[in-house]
């Protein structure tokens, strides 16, 4: 995996728990939401209508009913309940380690849907993530006060999402255009996000400058630049590596909501923390036990199955 690629991601996911704490402030979680895709999705619809003629060619109503499912699992779905769970007190770094569950269940189904199997070590890496959760998510309710218990339950609803996507996304008979996607996902999100705003009165943003500095925050690095760039790490590297950087996101969040937002961080959100960190460096280092029937290998640095990447040799079976 490019590094480089791999610390933007990490940095830009980030970005969204802590933009999504920005927004809490000033509107309702369905208010920011809307204004987060409603603008985008215009925006990127005027590009696709006027430049990007050419990318829609080909496309047809599976393939776009595809994209639209897969825009309603790993952007609507997800966000949703992580910006429920964040106004409801659990905090950035709590909420993005939670998230990093994503590679236990992954590695779980990334077998038996897509041959992609975890070596020994790595499944040692990815229990070593889950204590970290466990370790990082009591200590933040222990230090939190007013926070219900089922509400840290709303993340996992969230993670599962996204996880859905990933796996629909990986088993798609043809390989799709990245803004193709990117424009589909968005104005899908636009829709349903705006729907559930009318539904609950909520769709009027706040006349605050601090609003939409977030909204600016939320498009610049966490859509455009996290969003996007799980899905080219996806296709560069496999689902089991991209998942396995999400136990980067909690380290990176739990520190930046310290020192943006005073949240708290303990001694048992450093040990969780740096267990998450040993839980990536042994899932990178680990080689996988076994090939999926069609999967090769594409470089040195990437020697396990290939899902995304050789995505063409994989969603055949599918």
């Amino acid at each position: 995996m490019n590094a480089l690629l791999a610390v933007m991601f990490v940095l830009c996911w980030s970005s969204g728990f802590i933009g999504a704490k920005l927004g809490a402030g000033d509107a309702a979680p369905l208010t920011v939401l809307t204004w987060r895709f409603l603008p985008l999705a215009i925006a990127l619809a005027l590009a696709a209508a006027l430049f990007g003629r050419a990318r829609w060619r080909g496309l047809g109503s599976r393939a776009l009913g595809r994209q639209v499912t897969v825009g309603a699992l790993s952007q609507t779905g997800y966000l949703l309940t992580v910006y429920q769970a964040i106004g409801l007190g659990v905090s950035t770094g709590t909420t993005a380690l939670i998230d990093g569950t994503q590679p236990l269940v992954v590695a779980v189904l990334a077998g038996p849907l897509l041959g992609q199997y975890v070596a020994p070590k790595q499944w040692w890496g990815l229990l070593l993530g889950l204590a970290g959760v466990v370790i990082v998510t009591a200590g933040d309710a222990t230090a939190a006060s007013g926070v219900s218990w089922w509400a840290y339950l709303v993340p996992f609803a969230g993670m599962l999402s996204l996880v859905a996507a990933t796996f629909l996304e990986s088993r798609s008979p043809t390989d799709s255009d990245p803004v193709v996607s990117m424009t589909v996902h968005c104005a899908t999100s636009a829709v349903l996000f705006t729907a559930l705003a009318a539904c609950a009165g909520q769709v009027s943003p706040p006349p605050t400058a601090a609003f939409w500095w977030s909204v600016a925050w939320l498009i610049a690095l966490s859509t455009f630049g996290g969003y996007g760039l799980f899905w080219l790490v996806l296709r560069r590297s496999g689902v089991t590596r991209v998942n396995a950087l999400m136990f980067l996101m909690a380290p990176v969040t739990a520190i930046w909501g310290a020192v943006m937002f005073g949240e708290p961080f303990g001694i048992l959100t450093a040990l969780g923390l740096l267990l998450g960190l040993g839980a990536v460096a042994l899932v990178f280092r680990a080689q996988p036990r076994g090939r999926g029937p069609g999967t090769t290998p594409t470089d040195e640095q990437s020697p396990e199955p290939e899902v995304v990447r050789g995505s063409a040799r994989v969603r055949r079976r599918g």
